[in-house]
């Protein structure tokens, strides 16, 4: 019996690669790819667009866009299957092509990640599904990094929480079941939350399918055997901790994504802040999405492990990326007169062949330069600071009356509505509720300032429970200082901030000694539990009066579950879990004895409906102290932050009442 190989993410992208060129190359001759919008940066995320051209791929299309054209015979529509939408858009473009082309077409459908009974019923109404191949494309995981993994699941924060749609929590636990297939079965399912809870329950189903023979034959049974390189696997619900995500960043990838956005590790930027971008030397340099020619001064720019700079800045707390920078063109300044300085042959043509590396850094310099440039002029706004003093006040515990000239002040000023309205919600959220007479003062200053379509915004924060009356019956829930009796039901920040000290005064941004670094005094409450699971002496050591910073133990961490902060994780919402998962006792003790105890293993951090860019730093910062014990992949349903899920409730629709236009008199 040979050793499981550990956890490479690099294997995820190389079958992802595998199954679409697989599906591909299986349609014979030139095609045309229509692909969704949604699902074009992260294909673009495992192969380039030169791959899919030499697998005949002639014309790129967006589905939204409607305007494939009929020079090919083949045609590929590549889409997500659980909307009926994206199937309906299929069976109109199907239509469309064979109403509009003079000769016949060959029709295939590749869903990703898997065929549905809704998507096929739709084409089959629609009068197409004889008409198509239809293929499953199993594509779960998008590899943004070597240990972040993604559905990229944009709308899943909305589906989980406001819609109560249970599809991404099942493709969450078809993905880490895939894991488990390949690696071995989770020692242990360690979790906060109920949406948590309920993808630990899938994880169990789909084993017991597995064993009954439902899922696979006898090829999947390696999977039922306990994993030697896999420690436990830690799931996060969200709604356990709201408040972190709606704190603005301050880690410069945090802080590009609440400016720039990033989406599938691509940003956007004027090219008037980062210049003009270098003509491609060929198509290889591009990635599988077509160009949109309305946004021509927009330059993409990919910010991933590949820049070793941005690799450097990223998890950083912004007051120290300027610093950094100037370091990094102090040394190449200093690598480019060394040529002046070179004597002999030898000594040029060691110069020349780092030329190239020279130029790339310089290049990637110049941009994030510009970024930062950008960056710190938003930073130095003076509403920028007041939205900032007023998040950080409300984190540390103040008296969230002294906040409210603040935050009228802010509406006053027609600040965007979504940083209003996360600061109200960081308000409800952190204080259990907002008092019946300041709510209806703050929702009449929202509709008046701006407009009386977010009746419908303000519900949906009501039913996403971030933004309530304490009269409400959702409120209630929420157990505040001092009642033990409805433990469980909502976060308790005020308790919490005590028990897990969630503020640290002392921070240094320069050499932290703390995940409180990346939002400068505020450690995220996601990421404390997840140390209660795996750094116990070290957090007990900082709530008992020691001084952050001291080494974390090296205690089992993860082997013994939530044990010494069950008093803690109670005031937290949702259910607490930590099972332990038997396989075959004689296989476990025989892997046992090949796989040796002394290895380090893998921890997998599940965060169900969003992770931020800012919480994947700490999760960076966790996992470098730990690294001599075990590697930490953190997986998600998407990357969020505040403003996403701000956008999840907003009502986008206007009660203007458009004016008709005149008829000219004949």
């Amino acid at each position: 019996m040979v050793p499981r190989v550990g956890f490479d993410s690099e294997q995820v992208r190389e079958k992802a690669r595998k199954d679409l060129l697989h599906l591909l190359e299986g349609v014979r001759g030139k095609k045309n790819l229509v692909i969704e919008k949604e699902l074009a940066g992260p294909v673009g995320v495992v192969v380039k667009v030169s791959t899919l051209r030499d697998y005949g791929v002639d014309n790129f299309f967006f589905l939204e866009n409607n305007n494939t054209d009929t020079n090919q015979r083949n045609v590929v529509f590549i889409a997500r299957g659980e909307s009926a939408r994206t199937a309906h858009a299929i069976a109109g473009q199907v239509l469309r092509l064979q109403r509009e082309s003079q000769s016949s077409h060959e029709f295939h459908i590749f869903w990703v990640p898997r065929r549905t009974l809704l998507s096929d019923k739709v084409l089959e109404e629609a009068g197409v599904l004889g008409d198509t191949n239809v293929a499953e494309l199993p594509l779960f995981f998008f590899p943004l990094e070597k240990d972040v993994l993604s559905l990229e699941m944009n709308d899943s924060f909305r589906h989980i929480y406001l819609a109560k749609d249970p599809t991404s929590l099942f493709l969450l636990a078809r993905a880490l079941m895939g894991i488990q297939q390949k690696h071995g079965l989770f020692p242990r399912i360690i979790g906060k939350g109920d949406n948590a809870k309920r993808v630990a329950d899938l994880l169990s189903r789909m084993r017991q399918e597995l064993l009954a023979g439902e899922e696979g034959g006898e090829t999947d049974q390696a999977g039922l055997r306990l994993s030697t390189t896999i420690e436990s696997v830690i799931i996060i619900d969200r709604e356990v901790d709201y408040v972190t995500p709606l704190l603005t960043q301050l880690t410069y990838e945090g802080l590009l994504d609440e400016i720039f956005g990033v989406q599938n590790n691509q940003t956007e930027v004027d090219s008037t802040i980062v210049g003009a971008a270098a003509q491609p030397a060929g198509p290889g340099s591009s990635t599988a999405a077509p160009v949109d020619n309305g946004h021509s001064r927009k330059r993409k720019i990919q910010l991933d492990g590949s820049d070793a700079l941005f690799a450097q800045l990223r998890d950083a707390n912004f007051a120290i990326v300027g610093n950094l920078l100037n370091k990094v063109a102090r040394r190449l300044r200093s690598d480019y007169e060394s040529r002046h300085s070179s004597k002999t042959t030898a000594e040029l043509v060691e110069f020349v062949r780092k030329l190239p590396g020279y130029q790339a850094e310089q290049q990637s310099l110049t941009i994030h330069t510009g970024m930062e440039e950008e960056i710190i002029k938003y930073t130095r706004t003076e509403s920028f600071n007041k939205l900032l003093e007023v998040q950080q006040n409300l984190a540390a515990g103040a008296d969230p009356s002294s906040q409210f000239d603040a935050i009228e002040e802010l509406i006053a000023r027609d600040t965007p509505l979504p940083q209003v309205l996360r600061l109200l919600c960081i308000y409800s959220c952190i204080s259990g509720g907002i008092k019946a007479k300041e709510l209806d003062h703050f929702r009449r200053l929202i509709l008046q300032g701006y407009g009386y379509q977010h009746l419908l915004t303000l519900h949906n924060l009501e039913r996403l429970q971030m933004f309530l009356s304490r009269s409400s019956p959702l409120a209630s829930m929420i157990p505040m200082a001092g009642s033990a009796g409805s433990q469980g039901n909502k976060t308790n920040y005020t308790y919490l901030r005590k028990q897990l000290r969630l503020i640290v005064d002392e921070v240094d941004e320069r050499d932290p000694n703390d995940i409180a670094y990346v939002y400068s005094g505020y450690a995220p409450l996601s990421i404390r539990l997840v140390q209660c699971v795996l750094q116990k002496q070290y957090l007990l050591s900082m709530t008992r009066g020691g001084v952050a910073g001291t080494a974390p133990g090296p205690a089992a961490g993860g082997a013994q579950g939530w044990r010494g902060f069950e008093d803690a994780v109670k005031h937290a919402r949702g259910q607490t879990f930590d099972e332990v998962q038997k396989g075959e006792d004689k296989a476990v003790k025989a892997r046992a004895l090949l796989s040796g105890n002394g290895d380090k293993k893998t921890v997998f951090v599940v965060f169900v409906g969003g992770i931020t860019f800012t919480e994947i730093a700490a999760l960076r910062f966790l996992a470098k102290q730990e690294e001599a014990r075990r590697d930490i992949v953190i997986c998600t349903t998407s990357i969020i932050s505040g403003n996403r899920m701000m956008d999840a409730a907003i009502e986008k629709e206007s009660f203007e009442r458009s004016t008709p236009q005149p008829t000219a008199s004949k």
